[in-house]
Protein backbone atom coordinates (compact mmCIF):
# COMPACT_ATOMS: atom_id res chain seq x y z
CA UNK A 1 0.00 0.00 0.00
CA UNK A 2 1.29 3.25 -1.14
CA UNK A 3 -0.28 6.02 -0.08
CA UNK A 4 0.15 9.32 -1.42
CA UNK A 5 -0.92 12.95 -1.01
CA UNK A 6 -3.68 12.39 -3.58
CA UNK A 7 -4.10 8.37 -3.53
CA UNK A 8 -4.52 6.32 -0.54
CA UNK A 9 -4.42 2.79 -2.22
CA UNK A 10 -2.21 2.78 -5.41
CA UNK A 11 -2.15 6.02 -8.11
CA UNK A 12 -3.40 3.44 -11.10
CA UNK A 13 -6.57 3.34 -8.57
CA UNK A 14 -7.35 6.46 -8.17
CA UNK A 15 -7.13 7.46 -12.12
CA UNK A 16 -9.34 4.75 -12.44
CA UNK A 17 -12.26 5.48 -9.90
CA UNK A 18 -11.41 8.64 -9.05
CA UNK A 19 -10.45 10.30 -12.33
CA UNK A 20 -12.10 7.96 -14.97
CA UNK A 21 -15.10 6.63 -13.17
CA UNK A 22 -15.96 9.15 -11.40
CA UNK A 23 -14.66 12.21 -13.41
CA UNK A 24 -16.71 10.67 -16.34
CA UNK A 25 -19.77 10.91 -14.04
CA UNK A 26 -19.04 14.47 -12.86
CA UNK A 27 -18.54 15.70 -16.54
CA UNK A 28 -21.92 13.98 -17.49
CA UNK A 29 -23.70 15.26 -14.44
CA UNK A 30 -22.13 19.09 -15.03
CA UNK A 31 -23.53 18.67 -18.80
CA UNK A 32 -26.83 17.57 -17.42
CA UNK A 33 -27.04 20.37 -14.90
CA UNK A 34 -26.05 23.38 -17.77
CA UNK A 35 -28.77 21.35 -20.11
CA UNK A 36 -31.53 22.14 -17.56
CA UNK A 37 -30.16 26.00 -16.62
CA UNK A 38 -29.54 24.98 -13.29
CA UNK A 39 -26.88 26.44 -10.83
CA UNK A 40 -23.55 25.93 -10.08
CA UNK A 41 -24.73 25.48 -6.29
CA UNK A 42 -26.96 22.24 -7.62
CA UNK A 43 -24.34 20.86 -9.45
CA UNK A 44 -21.67 20.85 -6.01
CA UNK A 45 -24.32 19.10 -4.01
CA UNK A 46 -24.46 16.48 -6.83
CA UNK A 47 -20.94 16.15 -6.24
CA UNK A 48 -21.50 15.90 -2.77
CA UNK A 49 -23.15 12.99 -3.02
CA UNK A 50 -21.31 10.85 -5.94
CA UNK A 51 -17.90 11.85 -3.77
CA UNK A 52 -19.20 9.77 -1.15
CA UNK A 53 -20.48 6.77 -4.39
CA UNK A 54 -17.00 6.85 -5.26
CA UNK A 55 -15.62 6.48 -1.66
CA UNK A 56 -17.51 3.63 -1.68
CA UNK A 57 -15.95 2.35 -4.63
CA UNK A 58 -12.51 2.94 -3.00
CA UNK A 59 -13.74 1.08 0.24
CA UNK A 60 -15.79 -1.82 -1.31
CA UNK A 61 -13.41 -2.57 -4.27
CA UNK A 62 -9.69 -1.51 -3.64
CA UNK A 63 -9.97 -1.13 0.57
CA UNK A 64 -9.66 2.15 0.93
CA UNK A 65 -11.17 3.89 4.18
CA UNK A 66 -14.42 4.26 3.38
CA UNK A 67 -14.85 7.74 6.18
CA UNK A 68 -11.35 9.43 5.51
CA UNK A 69 -12.52 13.20 5.12
CA UNK A 70 -8.77 14.10 3.80
CA UNK A 71 -9.77 11.73 0.88
CA UNK A 72 -13.06 12.80 0.69
CA UNK A 73 -11.84 16.19 0.33
CA UNK A 74 -9.39 15.25 -2.37
CA UNK A 75 -11.96 13.25 -4.91
CA UNK A 76 -14.40 15.77 -4.03
CA UNK A 77 -11.97 18.53 -5.61
CA UNK A 78 -11.09 16.46 -8.45
CA UNK A 79 -14.61 15.53 -9.69
CA UNK A 80 -15.70 19.23 -8.86
CA UNK A 81 -13.21 20.16 -11.64
CA UNK A 82 -14.49 17.62 -13.75
CA UNK A 83 -18.41 18.86 -13.22
CA UNK A 84 -17.15 22.68 -13.82
CA UNK A 85 -15.88 21.71 -16.86
CA UNK A 86 -18.07 19.77 -17.97
CA UNK A 87 -21.01 22.32 -17.06
CA UNK A 88 -18.60 25.37 -18.51
CA UNK A 89 -18.34 23.36 -21.90
CA UNK A 90 -21.98 22.59 -22.42
CA UNK A 91 -22.86 26.31 -21.08
CA UNK A 92 -20.59 27.93 -24.04
CA UNK A 93 -22.80 25.78 -26.20
CA UNK A 94 -25.52 26.90 -25.20
CA UNK A 95 -25.04 30.53 -25.17
CA UNK A 96 -23.31 30.53 -28.20
CA UNK A 97 -26.62 28.94 -30.05
CA UNK A 98 -29.06 30.38 -28.14
CA UNK A 99 -28.04 33.57 -28.38
CA UNK A 100 -26.16 33.62 -31.68
CA UNK A 101 -27.51 37.34 -32.54
CA UNK A 102 -25.30 38.71 -29.30
CA UNK A 103 -22.40 35.51 -28.96
CA UNK A 104 -20.14 33.76 -30.61
CA UNK A 105 -17.77 31.14 -28.78
CA UNK A 106 -14.78 31.85 -27.91
CA UNK A 107 -12.78 27.84 -27.21
CA UNK A 108 -14.76 25.37 -25.65
CA UNK A 109 -15.26 27.37 -22.62
CA UNK A 110 -16.28 30.04 -23.26
CA UNK A 111 -17.81 32.65 -25.15
CA UNK A 112 -17.54 36.71 -26.23
CA UNK A 113 -20.02 39.24 -27.75
CA UNK A 114 -20.02 39.07 -31.50
CA UNK A 115 -17.70 42.17 -32.94
CA UNK A 116 -15.36 42.18 -29.96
Amino acid sequence: MEQGLLWEVSIAEFIFVTMILGGGTAWMTGRAVAQTWRTPIQLAWYMVLLCFAVRFIHFALFGGTLLSPYYFLVDFVVILIFAFMGMRFTRAGQIAQQYSFAFERSGPFGWRQKGN
